[in-house]
């Protein structure tokens, strides 16, 4: 049995619920019996190895660990993981990776290094890494990992000419789209998606019988001018919402929006658009370590011109929309010239029913 890719699998049930903490799996193994096993608890609470240990009890004692991070080896808001490791008497430690966050990097593993207990670093490296890729980014930069989704048609269409867009892609896709909600820590939409969709902006995944779910990430609307309307379903729904407002909004429609319940974010703005280097730094001092954008065409053109996309994910429906005044996913400035594009790599392609998933990240080779 291959036990770290069962800490893997553990690892992802911490995906939305963790952050700014990683998403950490372990195992705790005894005889070749799993004996104890957890993941990281929500912000304040236990790590997945104080878990797996605490299942685990007088069965770990002369047993071996599995888990897909360095354990902490300081005291933050619960003790040291390694502490509680030493103490249980686990005699063999087996990390996906290192903790790229400076307090622990190399020091937990040299820790049960120097107690004796035999540590092993590799396994599944590269899975425990997209796990925590948005974690690795923020704890090294302090800014938030940007995810870019959009669902299309097969000629590039995000709506028709008139604006429909229900629905592009099907079911099946849909609800994946709801799990990626549920794994960030903030969506960001533009002012104009609002007023062309008025969308929820939430996620329904695992919150029980399709309902909404428990934990709603942060929905940040990147509104320039302050045009968001005050009956806008972003301010009813669970969850907070952030305005990201441009200077020239007025004191009255601040105070308006305000009101309905929403918190506003002054940015400085070029060219009628909210500084998004300023947006996302401000993000990420509020600890919100990954961001999904879901448009539109303007917003998302001016994230992919400025360089601050990591990771795309697009759903392409098979069909065809047409018009040369259907809109496009993604607007801006673009290139003059295709050796210019910019390119994915580490491309993966999933099916869902009839619609396909592409997703990867984008290449900082040519220095951008």
């Amino acid at each position: 049995m291959d036990y770290m890719e069962q800490a893997l699998s553990l690892a992802k049930l911490a995906l939305g619920q963790a952050s700014p903490n990683p998403a950490v799996g372990a195992v705790v193994v005894k005889n070749d019996v799993v004996v104890g096993q957890g993941y990281t608890q929500p912000l304040g609470s236990w790590h997945a190895e104080v878990v797996a240990l605490n299942q685990a009890g007088e069965e770990a004692l002369g047993g071996m660990m599995y888990a897909t991070l360095e354990p902490c080896c300081h005291y933050g808001r619960t003790p040291p993981c390694t502490q509680a490791i030493i103490a249980a008497g686990i005699t063999e430690v087996h990390l996906a990776m290192l903790d790229p966050n400076p307090l622990v990097s190399g020091r937990g593993k040299g820790e049960l290094k120097r107690k004796g207990i035999k540590t092993y670093v590799g396994e599944h490296e590269d899975e425990a890494k997209e796990i925590n890729e948005a974690y690795i980014k923020f704890i090294t930069t302090g800014m938030p990992f940007v995810t870019a989704k959009f669902a299309i048609s097969l000629d590039g269409k995000i709506a028709t000419k008139g604006g429909d867009s229900k629905w592009i892609s099907g079911e099946e896709a849909r609800k994946h789209a709801h799990g990626l909600r549920y794994a960030a820590d903030a969506i960001m939409a533009g002012v104009n998606t609002v007023l062309a969709d008025d969308p929820h902006l939430t996620t329904r995944c695992c919150g029980g019988k399709g309902g909404t779910a428990r934990k709603q990430p942060l929905r940040v609307i990147v509104d320039s001018n302050g045009r968001t309307p005050l009956s806008a379903r972003v301010f009813s729904e669970p969850g907070k919402t952030l305005l990201a407002l441009g200077r020239s909004v007025t004191p009255e429609d601040a105070t308006a929006l305000a009101q309905v319940g929403a918190e506003l974010l002054e940015l400085p703005s070029a060219e009628g658009l909210v500084d998004l280097d300023k947006l996302l730094k401000a993000l990420g001092e509020r600890q919100i370590t990954n961001v999904l954008v879901e448009g539109g065409g303007i917003l998302l053109g001016s994230l992919f011109d400025r360089g601050l996309v990591d990771k795309v994910i697009a759903f392409i429906a098979p069909i065809i929309i047409g018009g040369k005044d259907a809109k496009t996913a993604v607007g801006g400035k673009g290139v003059d010239k295709v050796v210019d594009s910019l390119r994915l790599e580490r491309v993966s392609v999933e099916r869902f029913s009839e619609d396909l998933m592409v997703s990867g990240y984008v290449s900082r080779k040519n220095g951008d």
